[in-house]
């Protein structure tokens, strides 16, 4: 979350606007997302912790104004965020026209993944912000249709996926220093970047490994925290792998490129189908052989440009990700692809400043002319 509002603010200030910033204090590391807030919704119920945000709201509401009214911008932008209704309630007030990025849904993924205590407010309150934005900017054509589902109209959605910075991350990189640095310069490197959830499917890496014992030439290395990185190393070490993964956790955002570049093969295991994952860019601009999940919302960034499985098929992940392991000429092939693919598609974050820019202008006329 906290690259890509860094990155996209960054965009628009290069494309010439002025950008105020009213929010929390942002993390510079890439990788610990979450962590003080999943800190405080483990001390207190459920219920309380949902209170807690919904106080927020009203903070982040006087804030919002208190900007509002000395900048007097011309358009609001917002990354939605459940219980949050700040955004909502100023256009309501000063009629400036609202932008609404959207990411996932929250309250459907809350649900199932970090439990929700009033569900009812959070799907009501949801659906009342989606609604009363002039434009949604969904991160993906599956999740644009949520929103539509929910009662969006179709001519407010439009489709902006996440981006890249390539004047950082290009096929140029040399990950040479850090395989050399990590001692895996004879080895074929297979890599995963990112906060670690369940729903990643970090495991099928590892058990892939210990069912292939005799390939001592493999390894996986994996960049960033999150509350799946002590299942998967002591997963490891029960499988007799552990000494064939490296956990880096946390890894500065400057040296995430060298380190991706590292990469021999650049896995996507697992993805919910309405995501736009952000490593998906970042595999794509550094030349990487990319594996990953045949779904709708992949393949509509990778095209052909990338290793697609069916995600349902038993076994599927692993021939596929044996297959490559196996013919380099393949991985070359793919990783040409996908850089040229990301080049040609303009997937970087001034193509999204440019694209927002124009929707942005689009809906201040229609203001000026109202």
């Amino acid at each position: 979350m906290s690259v890509h509002i860094r990155e996209l603010t960054g965009a628009l200030e290069r494309a010439g606007n002025e950008v105020v910033v009213v929010a929390p204090s942002i993390s510079e590391s890439v990788g610990r997302g979450g962590e003080a807030t999943a800190f405080v919704r483990r001390l207190v119920p459920g219920f309380a912790s949902e209170l807690l945000e919904l106080a927020y709201d009203r903070l982040a509401f006087r804030r919002l104004e208190a900007a509002y009214l000395q900048h007097e911008p011309d358009v609001l932008y917002e990354r939605y965020n459940l219980f949050l209704m700040a955004g909502r309630a100023l256009h309501r007030k000063y009629g400036v026209p609202f932008l609404l990025e959207v990411n996932a849904p929250l309250a459907e993924e809350r649900r199932e993944h970090g439990g929700l205590a009033w569900r009812k407010l959070a799907f009501e309150s949801e659906r009342r912000v989606w609604k009363a934005a002039d434009a949604v900017l969904a991160v993906s054509g599956p999740l644009a249709d949520i929103v539509a589902a929910a009662g969006v109209m179709r001519e407010r959605l439009h489709v902006i996926p996440n981006g890249i910075d390539t004047r950082a991350f290009h096929p140029r990189v040399d990950g040479g220093p850090v395989r050399r640095k990590l001692g895996l310069d004879d080895k074929l490197v297979l890599g995963f970047t990112g906060f670690m959830r369940p729903w990643h499917g970090l495991d099928r890496v590892v058990r892939f490994l210990a069912a292939r014992k005799s390939r001592s030439d493999l390894h996986f290395l994996v960049i960033g925290e999150g509350p799946a990185r002590p299942d998967i190393e002591s997963l490891a070490r029960e499988l007799g792998v552990a000494d064939r993964i490296t956990t880096l956790g946390v890894v500065g955002r400057p040296a995430v490129a060298a380190h991706v570049a590292a990469f021999d093969i650049a896995l996507q295991p697992m993805s919910v189908p309405y995501a736009s994952p952000l490593k998906l860019f970042e595999y794509m601009a550094l030349g990487r052989a990319i594996l990953a999940p045949d779904q709708p919302n992949i393949r509509e960034i990778v095209g052909s440009a990338a290793c697609l499985f069916d995600a349902e098929a038993n076994g599927a992940f692993e021939r596929a990700l044996e297959t490559l392991c196996n013919d380099a000429a393949l991985r070359a092939r793919l990783g040409a692809a996908a850089a040229e693919t990301l080049r040609k598609r303009d997937f970087t974050w001034d193509g999204n400043a440019r694209r927002i820019g124009d929707i942005a202008a689009d809906l201040i006329a229609r203001r000026a002319a109202a």
